[in-house]
């Protein structure tokens, strides 16, 4: 597969307050393993306007990978060198073999040594792997979650805990990729509203910035959650951001997911297949069609005006339909689905927490289709729900159920702190926390086995855990 290259400058105004440009290179790959030691020498625009910064990966398809990073000028020629040896990064657009570590450096990189990565395996390939899952981290440090927070929030970091960004580094560098269902929040008690575009286009950047030491290393897959960028002033939830912000313009601009080889739509919903499981994103925020106004379009919950984003009827669960009805169980059992607003949880009864809406358009492909799995966040707070099919928990729990099982983890933290739970929890819950921040792992074992575990950040231990079993035929051999 050869290289595609593409220049895509930011189209939104107040982004580019810096004039950054982003370039995508992508290529034939999948998941680092291995966290390289390679530091980059500081890039600034004093130094060198086309040194790259916040490289991310992500999946294009069976035999490909985005990496895109931004520059402060717009690069005539974008490439990327590659090749199996550090030392030795012959290759410019080459087909790359399946699970197989390639190290890789932008055009006009100042750092040490080469970035690298591992590519994805084979579709099929039933060889066990994890993966980590985080929902609604938000920035570390100055302007977002830390040991204080302003007011209205609450559950603070802990002098000496380490923060979700760490955890991923530590307890997560085992896994093959982070999947996100991503927030970016911020607390400036001084900001203006005229400060919107600065603090906007700062807050996106510090965000981008401390995420780079993983995103550069292992693909990262996201997904669209509320567009907007908050600020703590007066004890009140005040927008900073600007029109053009708020149309999910750092989603769009800022990442490529495999949309155009799974047939679905920009940033907002596609799939992919990973070994023995097929993943889909799903977009909770725009365009649940069947006339429900989700949360981010004109008269939503959220009072925001970023959507629909396609110009056809029921576009998404018609495009899920097809997704979920091609899919070859043999080859990748497992089917996990991930949206950001969860139905089922145990909090309040407003819109804004459970999208009713997308119960109602998507469990029923769920239902018909025979997903395992569903993750969800919004919630800040974590619940291991049952396998769950209209509000009703499936009787046999997790041994071989008929109904996909709900869990929802939006504790990965940022500047609102965690969520309080209600008492009593639903009937259907089996685990909740919602006063520690963490982070969840999958491991696949095998067609029939799946264990989730709830990883506690501040000390990497394992808070929660619990295996779902599927009585199935993959290959051949019954499962047990």
């Amino acid at each position: 597969m050869a290289f595609d290259i593409h220049l895509f400058p930011c189209r939104q105004k107040p982004i580019c307050t810096m004039s950054r440009f982003t370039t995508f290179v992508s290529a034939a790959v999948a998941a680092s393993t291995l966290l390289s030691p390679v530091v980059d020498a500081a890039c600034t625009r004093e130094q060198d306007d086309t040194c790259p910064m916040q490289l991310r990966l992500a999946y294009a398809g069976h035999d490909g990978m985005v990496v895109s990073w931004n520059t402060y000028s717009q690069l005539s020629h974008p490439s990327v060198r590659y090749g199996k040896d550090p030392h030795h990064l012959d290759k410019v657009a080459r087909t790359l073999e399946p699970n197989t570590v390639y190290h890789y450096l932008p055009l006009d990189s100042n750092v040490t040594g080469p970035y690298s990565f591992k590519t994805s395996r084979h579709k099929g390939d039933h060889t066990p792997y994890s993966m980590a899952v985080v929902v609604d981290l938000g920035l570390i440090g100055a302007d977002g979650l830390s040991t204080t927070v302003g007011n209205g929030a609450a559950n603070p970091l802990k002098p000496g805990d380490n923060n979700t960004l760490q955890s991923l580094m530590s307890q997560g560098a085992d896994t093959d990729f982070l999947w996100h269902r991503r927030k970016i929040q911020g607390y400036l008690p001084n900001t203006t509203l005229e400060e919107g575009a600065q603090v906007y286009e700062s807050l996106l950047n510090q965000y981008y910035d401390e995420m780079t030491p993983i995103t550069a290393f292992k693909p990262y897959m996201v997904t669209t959650v509320e567009p907007r960028t908050k600020s703590i002033i007066l004890l009140t939830m005040s927008s900073i951001c600007l029109p053009g912000q708020t149309n999910f313009t750092g989603l769009i601009n800022h990442f490529r997911m495999p949309s155009k080889q799974s047939g679905g739509l920009g940033n907002f919903w596609y799939s992919f297949d990973y070994g023995m499981v097929h993943y889909v994103q799903l977009d909770t925020e725009t365009d649940l069609g069947h006339g429900y106004i989700a949360p981010d379009e004109p008269n939503g919950t959220a009072g925001e005006d970023a959507g629909p984003f396609s110009n056809l009827k029921n576009a998404q669960t018609d495009w899920l339909a097809k997704d979920l009805a091609s899919v070859d169980r043999k080859k990748t059992p497992w089917v996990v689905v991930a949206g950001h607003r969860p139905w089922y949880i145990s909090i309040g009864t407003s819109a804004a927490d459970i999208c009713y809406g997308c119960k109602d358009v998507f469990e029923p492909l769920f239902l018909k289709y025979g997903v395992d799995l569903v993750l969800a966040g919004h919630v800040h707070a974590y619940e291991r729900n049952a396998p769950i099919a209209n509000w009703t928990a499936d009787p046999r729990g997790l041994e071989n159920p008929s109904a996909p099982w709900y869990i929802v983890n939006g504790a990965a933290g940022h500047y609102d702190g965690l969520d309080t739970l209600v008492e009593p929890r639903n009937n259907y819950s089996r685990f909740s926390l919602d006063t520690v921040y963490g982070w969840s792992r999958l491991t696949f074992h095998n067609c029939s086995h799946l264990t989730h575990e709830f990883v506690g950040s501040a000390n990497g231990t394992v808070l929660d855990t619990a295996t779902l079993f599927k009585d199935r035929d993959c290959g051949g051999h019954k499962s047990h």
